[in-house]
């Protein structure tokens, strides 16, 4: 009988194999793919110097906008809450101070968000937009109805100095009102001839031409002649510093001037201003004063110091002797050929809004509206 041949040798089990077949389904299992992953779109890289012009115009634009409104606003509220009571005047003022700043940061707040929304659309729509509100508030702002908020805020950064320059400019203005516009018609009329000297003269000095024209209206009415107290001339010139002469000179190219020739007289005038001028820290007031002065009594520069005076408002009590209305009278004569010039024609102060119109021009060489 036939026995099994044994063997030492361990029997390997066979390894299972792993079925694809799920028995339920009766049906292969296909491997998952992978998901797709997203490409990354990169957004398109802009020109850093089209970027910067644009960041540029659009800050350039509400910055424009902010000053001009702030500038109106603070001029009503000075002209509304003026005075110096803490209740009625002082208090209210901070507090509109303190709301403006509040309404700047929402309106700050609601233009970032309306840039954003813009800025999808096209990059330059947010300059564009900036630029036309500066351009809309500008125009506004320099309006007539908006012109007594402007002073009003000059006056209130100004503080007395201001106060005091606009208290002498209506003056000026009463003046202008004042006059038979008849006979300065006559007076620019007659200007006609001497004009190209005097606006020769005034460039060469750096002045005001109708500043020049307004000297030479209240010295002699354009009626060159040699006056009692020895003036000559269209500018009724009488003693001269020695180095205002050589200046004259200088400019006009001559060593021997003569008084009754009206450019040589308007070349001197120019300069002998410019020199009194100078002497008066370019105060207006005072170097039209100094110029009438001339160096008698040692001059307006002596005068000032001898009483203590700072200022033309202070100096008009110690003139009774001299001619503290003269300033007066040579800026309103200034300002009517100023109002010849832009008009065509003089404006009778009263009627209508000539009064605010008028103001608005500006008084030759006094800087008062922007």
């Amino acid at each position: 009988m036939n026995q099994p041949v044994s063997s030492d040798k361990p029997i390997k089990a066979k390894p299972k194999i792993k079925s694809n077949i799920n028995p339920e389904l009766k049906s292969p299992i296909r491997p998952r793919k992978p998901r797709a992953t997203k490409k990354l779109v990169k957004p398109p890289v802009r020109n850093l110097k089209h970027w910067l012009m644009w960041s540029s115009l659009e800050f350039l634009g509400l910055a424009i906008s902010a000053v001009l409104a702030i500038m109106v606003i603070l001029g009503y509220s000075a002209n509304w809450f003026s005075g110096t009571r803490f209740f009625t005047s002082l208090l209210p003022f901070a507090i509109g101070v303190l709301a403006m700043i509040v309404t700047t940061t929402g309106l700050l707040v609601g233009w970032w968000k309306l840039r954003k929304w813009l800025q999808v659309k096209a990059l330059f729509l947010s300059p564009l937009l900036a630029v036309f509100l500066a351009l809309i508030i500008g125009w506004f702002s320099m309006q007539d109805q908006f012109s007594q908020a402007r002073a009003h805020f000059r006056t209130l950064v100004g503080g007395k100095s201001e106060a005091g320059r606009v208290t002498l400019a209506h003056q000026v203005y009463a003046a202008y009102r004042r006059y038979d516009l008849g006979q300065v018609q006559k007076i620019v009329v007659r200007a006609e001839p001497f004009n190209s000297d005097i606006k020769e003269a005034a460039k060469e000095f750096d002045l005001d031409p109708n500043l020049l024209q307004g000297i030479a209206a209240t010295e002699s009415s354009f009626l060159p002649r040699n006056s009692s107290d020895g003036g000559r001339g269209l500018f009724q010139i009488t003693q001269v510093p020695k180095e205002i002469v050589e200046q004259a000179g200088k400019h006009l190219s001559e060593h021997q001037l003569s008084l009754h020739n009206p450019r040589h007289n308007a070349f001197l005038a120019a300069a002998t201003l410019k020199y009194y001028l100078a002497q008066m820290n370019d105060d207006l007031f005072l170097g039209l004063l100094a110029y009438n002065i001339g160096p008698t009594n040692g001059g307006l520069k002596f005068i000032m110091q001898e009483y203590g005076v700072t200022d033309f408002v202070t100096i008009q009590p110690y003139l009774q002797l001299l001619p503290r209305d003269y300033p007066i009278r040579v800026l309103s004569y200034s300002l009517a050929f100023r109002v010849w010039q832009k008009e065509g024609k003089l404006l009778p102060y009263e009627e209508g809004k000539n009064a605010q119109h008028v103001q608005n021009i500006g008084i030759p060489g006094l800087l008062m509206d922007f």
